[in-house]
């Protein structure tokens, strides 16, 4: 050789060109995708709009603490309209009415249910009272009626309910609900303003009568929506209980007409000038 270089091998084939030199083919121009998120942020999505925040995010205003009016508004969170639903429902009951609450029980129709009946009741026996002394002596207004229609009333609706809910509870019911409860007795005393308005007559016999329906109706009405809730508990302790609420909304009936529609009420201040030791017509 004549001088010192360099051998190459050139691998020709066999249409004569140097391997594959059409870069035109290969070669394309790609958009830069240096703007779109990379594969780690791509598998979050972003929140969609009307949902509420992530979890993580600091939101103090949606905590509902027991001093704040928002804790309260909740459970009065109710319209018109379901309201007088639920009244035509305990009023002429077709349907369970848990099943009617639709799981949001309300206090707004129980509270303002038994004030109307503590206000009609004190009404009825006022003008029970005055009838039975009206040509004996000057009649006066004794607002004992009114103290002891509002303990009656107001003590039997939150308190029973808070005793049944217990009661349930010790039992093993899990199915208790102690609004629900509440929202129960509270619409059960709707019968008793019609019943208020009519049991006010001198004649016994049919004070009686207007005082036994209202006792009747609505104590189907609570034994018919309680007894699924009962029954989640023993047999022998279902029926226990189902007894004592049966006997204590006797013990109810029974007072609103000893107390309230009964001539010479044991509640009411004797009228002066009148026999104080005069027995109560019942």
């Amino acid at each position: 050789m004549s001088g010192s270089g360099y051998d190459a091998v050139v691998d020709v084939d066999d249409e004569g060109d140097l391997g594959h030199t059409d870069l035109q083919e290969d070669l394309e121009f790609h958009s830069s995708n240096f703007n779109e998120p990379s594969s780690s942020s791509r598998g979050r999505k972003a929140p969609a709009a009307g949902l509420p925040p992530p979890a993580t995010s600091s939101s103090s205003s949606s905590k509902r603490y027991l001093w704040s009016m928002s804790f309260y508004a909740q459970f009065f969170d109710v319209d018109t309209s379901a309201v007088l639903s639920r009244c035509w429902a305990a009023l002429f009951p077709r349907a369970n009415f848990l099943d009617v609450l639709e799981g949001n029980p309300d206090l707004y129709g129980p509270f303002w249910i038994a004030t109307t009946v503590v206000l009609i009741l004190f009404l009825g026996g006022t003008i029970s009272q005055y009838l039975s002394t009206t040509g004996k002596s000057q009649f006066a207004y004794d607002f004992r009626l009114l103290s002891g229609a509002a303990g009656l009333i107001y003590g039997y609706t939150l308190v029973i309910p808070v005793a049944l809910f217990l009661a349930l509870r010790y039992f093993g019911s899990e199915s208790a609900n102690l609004l629900e409860c509440w929202a129960l007795y509270g619409y059960s005393n709707l019968i008793w303003i019609p019943v208020a308005l009519i049991s006010w007559s001198p004649i016994s016999i049919l004070n009686w009568v207007f005082v036994g329906v209202g006792f009747g109706l609505s104590v189907v009405f609570l034994v018919r929506n309680l007894y699924p809730v009962l029954s989640a508990t023993d047999r022998q302790v279902s029926k226990i209980l189902l007894v004592i609420v049966i006997l204590l909304h006797a013990g109810l009936s029974l007072t609103i007409k000893i107390l309230f529609f009964a001539h010479g009420s044991p509640v009411a201040r004797s009228p002066a000038g009148g026999d104080a030791d005069k027995k109560p017509e019942f």
